[in-house]
């Protein structure tokens, strides 16, 4: 089955350095096979068995902080997921324009108290919703400028969260779609 691996805090503002081969080797080393990796933020698609999916996030965590030292948090999508999360995106139907649309991966279903605890208002002008695993983001001004952060959504929902924008989601798309993963 084909995956999508979303790691958080990578190669971003000079730190936590993992250059992609490192990363691709961490994976082929936890026995994923096929893998590419896109642009240097810490993004991987490939194949592993489905049994051994549940596990992936927590291993390469793992061989992360043993071989660079720091932790970075991974969350993992099905392709079949991933390609889900563009059929469903709210702000999609709503015609929000390609660079305002953002996704937040969450690595676990937030609960129902989590969810009443976001405050809706919290960044004027940028909106949300989650849906599952996912926050979906409209951000007009850009992420630089909004409060709906991965630190507000971890704190939050209980959970660790990695964005991603939306030309990086389509890309990933259609990178685990093509069979070359």
């Amino acid at each position: 089955m084909r995956y999508v691996a979303l790691l958080r805090g990578i190669n971003v503002g000079g730190k936590h350095s993992l250059p992609m081969k490192e990363l691709a080797a961490q994976l082929e080393g936890l026995g994923c096979a096929r893998v590419r990796t896109y642009i240097q933020s810490g993004n991987a698609v490939f194949e592993a068995p489905a049994r051994a999916a549940g596990k992936l996030p927590g291993l390469l965590q793992a061989a992360i902080l043993k071989q660079k030292g720091f932790d970075a948090p991974v969350v993992l999508r099905s392709s079949d997921e991933l390609g889900s999360v563009l059929r469903s995106n709210p702000f999609l139907k709503q015609g929000a324009k390609p660079d305002h649309r953002y996704v937040g991966f969450l690595a676990r279903l937030p609960g129902p108290a989590a969810l009443k605890d976001l405050d809706p208002q919290r960044s004027p002008g940028h909106a949300y919703r989650v849906q599952g695993r996912e926050v979906f983001l409209h951000l007009p001004t850009g992420v630089a400028t909004t409060k709906l952060t991965n630190t507000y959504f971890d704190q939050t929902l209980k959970t660790v969260c990695t964005m991603r924008n939306w030309r990086t989601v389509l890309a990933l798309d259609a990178m685990a779609r093509d069979g070359k993963a």
